[in-house]
């Protein structure tokens, strides 16, 4: 029984975006894993097809689709093997911000432009001494008239390099409550005082264009606050059930494709005579893989549709994200075992799963803190 009830235009949207990846991503996904980053005429492809930001209403450019269309988009990505075209964080991250709670006047503005794929965003939240405690953040945003001046330092901000638009945490120094003291702020690249940093070259995700930012004196209008004064931090927590959802959907698929990976890899491989798939601890170590994937599926594909509804479920995706992207890294580590040396081999599918998914433990939260949210909703 399927648990999300996909209908036909889904299925024509992802048998369309599944060419249009096949054709236009797939062959180029080497040439960006070694230059480093993705070039920007691929956003606009992807915009151009429809492909970003479905739900954005018609008035804006959008397509007006439900959550499911992102969901598609996140797992065709995901089975590409390839993290470098951020479109999720872009699409089902950073934009529903503006299209939450930005003004009329900024939603006209700026998401005709970020469905196009003409604007690129990005959210900066962690800096280098501050990760997943958002309220401990020290990046300032100081009132002058009708201007705020912000001065501080992002880092590991995905999109960065590419990044036309970035949704900035600050905090006002002269409000004590930590909670209170924190706002969102559009700031557009090229705002003097503005600065985007080199390139971080990291294990994994070798294409994603993550770097750090600085804000020196940077001014940008009030009215570039995203809602009232001192909403910032609540709003940061209602969207993080989306983003640590998407999160667990890219877990799954990730580990779906990964078995898939081993499955044919041990089929071909022989050893003392046999197909690798022929030897019972092989056997064995896939139905379990197998078995955790199909549980994750069982559990993710429930909290769509829940989402969908609009359910309050933080405390089941905060379980989703850490068990599901543990266990994408599990599954991902035992595959690469049963490539034997081929899979440290670079030129094999496997190597490149396994270093990408590393991350996904730690970003969105760390796993840690997502238990940390669990037992506080539990009442631990």
């Amino acid at each position: 029984m399927n648990i999300i009830p996909y209908t036909a235009e889904h299925g024509i949207f992802r048998e369309s975006l599944r060419k249009f990846l096949d054709r236009e991503i797939v062959p180029h996904i080497e040439e960006w894993e070694e230059s480093g980053i993705v070039p920007r005429i691929f956003w606009k492809k992807m915009g151009e097809q429809g492909f970003l930001c479905t739900d954005i209403a018609e008035e804006y450019g959008g397509a007006g689709g439900d959550f499911l269309y992102s969901v598609i988009v996140c797992e065709e990505l995901t089975k590409c093997n390839f993290s470098g075209l951020a479109a999720s964080l872009h699409s089902d991250i950073c934009v529903p911000y503006i299209n939450s709670f930005a003004s009329e006047e900024q939603k006209k503005k700026y998401l005709p432009g970020c469905v196009s794929g003409d604007i690129i965003t990005a959210v900066a939240m962690t800096e280098p001494n501050t990760g997943s405690d958002l309220a401990a953040i020290k990046t300032t945003a100081t009132e002058d008239g009708d201007q705020v001046i912000l001065n501080g330092q992002k880092t590991f901000i995905s999109n960065g390099i590419n990044s036309d638009l970035v949704i900035v945490a600050a905090r006002d120094p002269k409000v004590q409550q930590e909670h209170k003291a924190v706002d969102l702020y559009l700031v557009e690249a090229g705002t003097p005082g503005f600065e985007k940093g080199k390139q971080i070259k990291k294990i994994g995700w070798h294409s994603q264009d993550t770097a750090e930012l600085y804000f020196t004196d940077c001014r940008i209008p009030q009215e570039n606050r995203l809602g009232g004064k001192g909403s910032g931090f609540l709003k940061l927590m209602m969207k993080l059930q989306q983003e640590r959802l998407v999160c667990a959907v890219g877990a799954v698929m990730a580990a779906e494709y990964i078995v898939e990976l081993a499955v044919k890899y041990c089929r071909e491989r022989n050893a003392f005579g046999r197909p690798l798939s022929k030897f019972q601890h092989v056997q064995f170590e896939i139905v379990e893989m197998a078995t955790e994937a199909k549980i994750g599926r069982t559990f993710v594909d429930k909290l769509v549709m829940d989402h969908i509804e609009g359910k309050n479920i933080v405390l089941e995706v905060s379980m989703a994200k850490y068990w599901t992207t543990d266990m994408a890294f599990r599954v991902a580590d035992r595959c690469l075992q049963l490539h034997g040396g081929y899979g440290y081999c670079e030129e094999y599918p496997i190597a490149r799963a396994w270093r990408d998914i590393r991350v996904t433990r730690i970003f969105a939260g760390t796993n840690e803190i997502m238990k940390t949210i669990a037992a506080r909703f539990m009442g631990l």
